[in-house]
């Protein structure tokens, strides 16, 4: 029998990386991130896994982002007790990140659950907690690039720069089973050509099968190099200055937020900008920032690195106090906080204290997922709940999209043109479906279309010479719950509503005309 690959993550979405490999007894996951976006997608993070982690030999780790490594306390909480094969910077990383993911999540969960309590509704429990996490750590031993690992009975692993984030690779991954070896290549994230920190991506050719992600499939980006990137980043935040009050950078902690304080310290130092206060509102940020550090010498600027992270201007807050402190401060500075989709930590306590002022100004630098609060803040949206508290939008809500971790359509497309030629299929993952399918389209200039395809969250396809084979019958439906996956939800709907009702009550005449709507909407809600 041929190998099966399983989908269990990151397909016709960007998050919650995962995929279960298998080769005759032998089981191998390469990555376990966590789902994020719209509720009904991260809900997917209290199920089951739907497979059985004791039953996983191994875990290919290509990076530290918590979309793929998100997920790994929880499968060790539930019986994996392999290795998590990473290289040194990711293990690092994932140092700091996992134990801080749970002890947000064991913060959060408290916060919810004293609403709870108030409205008479069950509580819950998070994922995993801090402990978890650290427990976990115990389970990874690095990896060298360009070395080969055998990882597993039948299986041996290779990694390549991915120029995505420090330490993070491709995986070339080589099943043999039969005296009949299959070649796969999984992509992780693809850094994008003159990437801030990171050297280019690289790996080899000739593979049987390939995974590659397609985050920005559908987007031709202008050529930025370091000069034109600073000096957009120089507008937004000259901008911000002539408002008057903040610029809140919700930034990503690892990676982002370090190239981010790369280039303030340059414009400082060249006068472009006014010295202004940075503050880094994260201790998941400080924390990486402190591994950045250790590897700066394999970054292409260790020398502005070094320097940046030790500049007078730049303020690693300690403590939730000083975190709150911050709302006191006024006139023109720069706020960076995680998360970078403002769907958690402690920007959302800052977008609460300035969304809605007309001298605050926002700044999105990455990626952000359908049903994001960042995502609907770029939507347009002038009216947000964070927290169960209606916000009006009225600060310049503005994106800056050249700090991208990820490769561009062209990128992409060159990316896997050079690893042709691939006698099996190229599989289209991580990315939405408007992205997935841009990609699939330029991919067909240098490929059968037949040969792309685009698996669905689930899906299962025996890996045979021929090419991949779907197996309908090994897909796994997740105890009758299978959301769309990268799409707004109900919890979206439903929180528009709220506010939509709330607009529509106020504007009415009178009292009379407000009873009179609420009485409609009764019946309406009797009705269904």
């Amino acid at each position: 029998m041929s190998p099966r690959i399983h989908f269990f993550g990151a397909s016709r979405a960007v998050t919650g990386s995962c995929y279960l490999l298998e080769t005759g007894n032998t089981r191998v996951l390469v990555d376990c991130g966590m789902f994020q976006g719209a509720k009904s997608e991260k809900e997917l993070n209290y199920r089951p896994f739907p497979f059985d982690p004791k039953s996983v030999h191994c875990l290919l780790l290509t990076h530290a982002h918590i979309d793929h490594t998100g997920l790994l306390p929880k499968l060790s909480r539930n019986g994996f007790s392999g290795t998590i094969h990473a290289t040194a910077p990711t293990q690092d990383l994932c140092g700091v990140m996992l134990p801080d993911s749970g002890h947000i999540q064991e913060s959060e969960v408290e916060q919810l659950n004293r609403r709870n309590r108030r409205r008479g509704r069950d509580e819950v429990t998070p994922i995993y907690t801090e402990e978890d996490a650290r427990e976990t750590l115990n389970l990874f031993k690095p990896v060298a690039m360009k070395t080969w690992l055998d990882a597993a009975p039948g299986v041996r692993a290779r990694y390549w720069n991915a120029g995505h984030l420090l330490g993070s690779a491709s995986i070339e991954v080589e099943l043999t089973e039969d005296g009949h070896t299959t070649r796969i290549l999984f992509s992780g994230d693809i850094g994008p050509e003159n990437k801030a920190l990171e050297p280019d991506p690289e790996a080899p050719k000739s593979f049987d099968y390939v995974l590659c992600e397609s985050t920005y499939g559908s987007t031709d980006r202008l050529e930025v190099g370091a000069d034109k990137r600073r000096a957009l980043l120089t507008q937004e935040i000259l901008k911000a200055v002539g408002a008057g009050g903040p610029l809140l950078i919700p930034s990503f902690a690892v990676e982002r937020t370090q190239e981010l304080l790369v280039d303030i310290y340059y414009l400082s130092q060249s006068h472009a900008i006014p010295d202004i206060p940075v503050f880094v509102d994260s201790p998941l940020a400080t924390e990486a920032s402190r591994v950045f550090l250790k590897y700066a010498a394999s970054t292409d600027d260790p020398e502005d690195l070094r320097a940046a992270l030790k500049s007078q201007w730049i303020r690693f807050t300690e403590d939730a106090d000083e975190s709150r402190r911050l709302s006191r401060v006024r006139g023109a500075h720069i706020i960076i906080s995680a998360s970078g989709m403002a769907d958690a930590g402690r920007i959302r306590h800052h977008l609460k204290n300035w969304l809605w002022r007309p001298e605050g100004s926002v700044l999105f630098v990455g990626y952000q997922a359908m049903g994001s609060m960042g995502r609907i803040l770029l939507d347009g949206a002038r009216k947000v709940r964070i927290q169960g508290d209606e916000i009006t939008v009225r600060a310049s809500i503005n994106s800056l999209d050249v700090y991208s971790g990820h490769a561009d359509g062209p990128e992409l497309a060159h990316w896997v043109e050079e690893r042709l030629p691939v006698s099996g299929n190229v599989f289209l993952v991580h990315g939405e479906e408007a992205s997935i399918e841009g990609l699939k389209t330029r991919l067909s200039a240098v490929m059968p279309p037949e040969k792309v395809m685009i698996p669905s969250l689930d899906d299962c396809f025996e890996l045979t010479p021929r090419g991949a084979v779907a197996k309908a019958q090994d897909t796994v439906v997740r105890q009758g719950y299978r959301p769309q996956v990268g799409k707004l939800d109900w919890h979206n709907d439903l929180s528009q509503l709220f506010m939509d009702i709330s607009d529509k009550a106020r504007g009415a005449a009178d009292e009379k005309a407000r009873a009179a709507l609420l009485r409609r909407l009764r019946r309406v809600l009797e009705e269904a």
